[in-house]
C-alpha cells in the first residue's frame, strides 16, 4: 500500500526554479539525444548573451541570445544558432519522469525560445533540409520471395466463377436495351439513294432524326448521303431540315412529266 502511494506522489522540491523552454531543429535534438545520458558533465552547447552598453534604459526590446554547439556534430550542420525569445506565451511548467515512474516538477518556464540557424549559416542549413527531404522522398523497393509459386492463393475458390457469371447474367436481364444501341446494317448506297428520293417525293423537307427513323440506317451513313444529295436550311421557315439540291429536283420533275 505504501509503495503505491509513493508512486502517486509528485516531487515539488524544484517547483519554484526558473527554466527555459527552447524549440530546436530536429537535427540538433537527435544529435543531443545520441549522447550517453550518464555523461552529465559533458557540455552540449553554450549560450551567449549580447549586451549593448549604449542601449537606453527605456528600450524594452528583447536581448540578443546566441547558441554555439560544442563538439563535432554529424554532417555539415550549422554550429551557431540564433535564439528568438518570445515574451507572450501561456504560463507553463516542466515535469520529468524517471524509468521507475517517479514524477517531479522541474520548474516554471521563464523564457521561451525559437532556435534557428544564424544568418551566416542559413544557406547551408537550407541545403541540408532539401537533401533530407529528397532522401525521404525516394521510394525503396522491396523484393519478397513467394513460398507458394503456383499461385494457389490468387486463384478463385471453387464455386465463385459460377456465382460471378450468374450475377452478371441477372444484371443483363434487368438492364433494358435501348433501340439506339442496336447496330444497324448499312444498305447498298444505290438502294439508299433511291429510298431517299422517294422520301423527298413524299414531302420536300426532312429532319435528320426523321430520316434515320424512316430508313433505319446508321446516323453517319445518312449524313454522308445527305451531304451528296441535299442542302441544309440554316434559317427560314424550314430551319433545321434538309431538302434536295436543285439539280435533283429538276431531274425529278423531268422524269415525271404531267
Amino acid at each position: 500500500m505504501d509503495d503505491q502511494c509513493s508512486k502517486a506522489e509528485l516531487e515539488t522540491g524544484r517547483a519554484d526554479r526558473s527554466v527555459w523552454l527552447m524549440k530546436c531543429p530536429t537535427m540538433v535534438s537527435r544529435s543531443w539525444q545520441s549522447h550517453a545520458p550518464s555523461d552529465s558533465t559533458r557540455h552540449l552547447a553554450k549560450v551567449v548573451l549580447s549586451v549593448d552598453p549604449l542601449r537606453p534604459n527605456d528600450d524594452n526590446s528583447s536581448p540578443q541570445f546566441t547558441m554555439e554547439l560544442v563538439g563535432n556534430e554529424p554532417g555539415n550542420g550549422p554550429k551557431c544558432y540564433s535564439l528568438d525569445m518570445s515574451k507572450d506565451f501561456i504560463p507553463m511548467c516542466v515535469f520529468s519522469e524517471t524509468s521507475q515512474g517517479r514524477v517531479a516538477m522541474e520548474g516554471k518556464v521563464l523564457h521561451k525560445f525559437d532556435m534557428k540557424p544564424h544568418n551566416e549559416n542559413i544557406g547551408d542549413y537550407g541545403k541540408l533540409c532539401r537533401e533530407r527531404t529528397n532522401k525521404y522522398m525516394v521510394k525503396t523497393r522491396q523484393i519478397q520471395v513467394i513460398d507458394n509459386d503456383r499461385g494457389v492463393h490468387m486463384r478463385p475458390m471453387p464455386g465463385m466463377v459460377g456465382l460471378l457469371t450468374s450475377g452478371s447474367k441477372d444484371k443483363k436481364k434487368t438492364v433494358p436495351v435501348k433501340g439506339s444501341d442496336l447496330k444497324r446494317s448499312r444498305r447498298d448506297r444505290g438502294e439508299m439513294e433511291e429510298i431517299m428520293f422517294k422520301l423527298f417525293e413524299r414531302q420536300p423537307n426532312w429532319t435528320l432524326r426523321q430520316l434515320i427513323q424512316e430508313t433505319d440506317q446508321p446516323e453517319q451513313f445518312v449524313k454522308d448521303i445527305l451531304k451528296d444529295l441535299c442542302i441544309y436550311n440554316n434559317k427560314g421557315s424550314n430551319q433545321g431540315t434538309y431538302e434536295l439540291k436543285p439539280e435533283y429536283k429538276r431531274s425529278g420533275e423531268e422524269g415525271n412529266p404531267e
